[in-house]
């Protein structure tokens, strides 16, 4: 009876009516196409303007090949050191209470809150011949800036949190009584966290992989900082694009743009091929959830 009350007292809430759909659905269609599919479209044409040929050979440059293989092995280190990064913090945030607690999420939280270019000249302050360290590794003959090394670091650094932002807070809404189970029936820490934990966490780990990997491809101002930007050598593509467009050299500019973009249209069919793969799962999970 209580209930029937509540249920009665309650507003009735109507469904948008047919026009209003429509008017919505038309200026979100709308949105994507300006603001998505028209740019992209304009760097295939732009890149194609000069013809086929012309658009192999932009991309057979030898600085163009450099730069995307840096590209490519930068986040190929950056994006798996954050992912284990970020699954250890998920697990201590998710599973214990300490002090200074609040204290290592906000420093988790850092890199979106400072400028890339920041971040870059923070490395240079460290690791650059006048910084703090800068004597040190020159006198063991270790260079980091202007160099390969410090843009991994200048990666790992503004693509810190992607991973840990994902997984954390889906960590701590699932609890830990799962796993405290686990060990219960006897099972040891790595076996709960392979067999229960990342289980619960996959498709936030899936995601949190995808934006890692996206920034990391696609950044440019902390990297441009450390890098030297010398062509052929410390250009990731980013900063070759940059280079080949101040250079006056358009169409090239945009042949290489165009890589960028594929590899971001590869990673979004990865994930979407991976959500049709495994749907039922995740809607189950989704209803578990809700539930």
């Amino acid at each position: 009876m209580a209930r029937d009350a509540t249920a009665m007292a309650l507003p009735a809430v109507r469904a948008p009516g047919l026009g209003t759909r429509r008017v919505l659905i038309g200026l979100a269609l709308a949105f994507v196409a300006i603001f998505l599919v028209l740019p992209l479209g304009v760097i295939f044409a732009e890149a194609f303007s000069l013809g086929v040929h012309a658009y192999l050979a932009a991309l057979a440059d030898p600085d163009v090949q450099s730069a995307l293989w840096l590209t490519i092995g930068i986040a190929l280190i950056a994006v798996p050191l954050n992912t284990i990064f970020g699954l250890a913090a998920s697990w201590c945030l998710a599973h214990f209470r300490f002090p200074g607690r609040g204290a290592l999420i906000a420093l988790i939280e850092l890199p979106l809150s400072i400028s890339p270019v920041v971040a870059g000249l923070l490395l240079v302050l460290l690791f650059g011949r006048g910084g703090i360290f800068g004597a040190f590794l020159e006198a063991h003959g270790i260079r980091i800036i202007f160099a390969v090394p410090g843009m991994v670091l200048a990666t790992i650094f503004v693509t810190f949190p992607f991973v840990a932002r994902q997984i954390i807070p889906l960590a701590e809404a699932q609890g830990s009584e799962e796993e405290e189970a686990a060990i219960t029936l006897g099972a040891s820490g790595w076996q709960t966290f392979f067999r229960v934990s990342l289980p619960k966490l996959r498709w936030g780990l899936l995601y949190g992989i995808l934006l890692c990997n996206a920034r990391a491809i696609g950044e440019f101002g902390a990297v441009s900082v450390v890098s030297g930007q010398v062509p052929g050598q410390t250009n990731t593509l980013p900063l070759e694009i940059q280079a080949l467009y101040d250079g006056y050299r358009v169409q090239a500019a945009f042949a290489a743009s165009s890589l960028l973009a594929c590899l971001a249209i590869v990673t979004l069919v990865l994930k979407a091929a991976l959500e049709w793969h495994h749907r039922d799962e995740i809607r189950a999970t989704r209803r578990m959830q809700a539930g």
